[in-house]
């Protein structure tokens, strides 16, 4: 690694933030990241691909040149304000604060207000399209597959070797830009998950699970095969997704005119997978439950039919 290569603070180290520190450190970049309030697990993880641990926010800040923060959306607000809060309003070099969470261009504009203030931060709205890094490797060469990271702001990251390493695309100028491409981009994938979710379980509930798949196979079978896939998926992920449609809905409604109606429903879809059924347990690596697109339909019909039993 040699001295113009930046520091690269990540937080947090879930699926996408672990896959993300693989990626960076393969290519000889030093990771950093806070953890001491995360469980062990998140911190073997860490370990487990030489992540160095620091001891408090203030120190990976201190020492980052670059902060991925990738959090649930509902903390992205509230990681934002605990980085503003520990940048020092002096410093040898500005940190460049990537926001990479799935929020409404409303509240990238709210969080670039906290941050600009300080000149020692540089705010880049930004979003994830795809799933976490991944490696391949043959007997003559090494390729990672990597998701896309989309920013947009005023001013660009200065690292071209770390912004090509990252897929990152510079969309807009404009802050909000590259967090209504992400949400509008996972309305067309998470919101049809949930539309999946709920015709698989009605289906089966009427009896009819194997002839509506039948059916889908025979005359839409893409879309099968993506339901499927997303199905089967999504319930390490399910808790996350409920604020993400949430800011769905209100960017609908801000930027589009819409109402946010449509996408509070997705969001209850997720919640009754993650409050109500046996899959809102799942975490990614140690599946048990929901496996296979049957289970997942078994699980949500048991989970919903003991929450109508409890409230009758």
């Amino acid at each position: 690694m040699t001295d113009a290569q930046p520091v690269v603070g990540i937080l947090s180290i879930g699926e996408m933030g672990l896959g993300i520190a693989n990626l960076l450190i393969s290519h000889g970049y030093r990771v950093v990241t806070y953890a001491e309030d995360r469980s062990k697990a998140t911190k073997d993880r860490a370990q487990s691909i030489n992540i160095e641990l620091l001891p408090s926010i203030k120190d990976l800040v201190s020492l980052s040149t670059v902060i991925l923060s990738i959090v649930p959306p509902k903390d992205a607000l509230s990681t934002a304000q605990r980085v503003h809060e520990q940048t020092p309003n002096t410093r040898d070099k500005p940190v460049y604060y990537l926001d990479l969470n799935a929020t409404a261009p409303s509240l990238a504009t709210h969080t670039n207000d906290l941050l600009s203030p300080n000149k020692n931060i540089v705010y880049l709205d930004g979003g994830i399209i795809g799933g976490p890094p991944r490696k391949a490797s043959t007997d003559t060469e090494t390729t990672w597959t990597a998701p896309s990271l989309v920013v947009s702001g005023p001013t660009q990251i200065p690292y071209p070797d770390l912004a090509n390493i990252l897929n990152i695309d510079h969309v807009s100028p404009r802050i909000g830009a590259a967090s209504g491409v992400k949400l509008c981009f996972a309305s067309t994938t998470k919101g049809f998950f949930a539309l999946a979710i709920q015709s698989y379980v009605t289906a089966e509930s009427m009896g009819v699970f194997p002839e509506l798949r039948k059916y889908m196979g025979k005359h839409n079978p893409q879309t099968l095969e993506i339901a499927d896939t997303g199905v089967v998926g999504m319930p390490p992920k399910a808790y996350r997704w409920v604020n993400e449609m949430q800011q769905i809905g209100e960017m609908m409604e801000r930027e589009g005119g819409f109402g946010k109606g449509l996408f509070e429903s997705v969001a209850e879809v997720y919640r009754v997978v993650a409050e109500d059924t046996a899959l809102g347990l799942e975490k990614t690596g140690r599946r048990e439950r929901g496996t296979s697109v049957e289970d997942v339909v078994a699980v949500m019909r048991e989970g919903m039919e003991g929450t109508k039993k409890k409230s009758e």
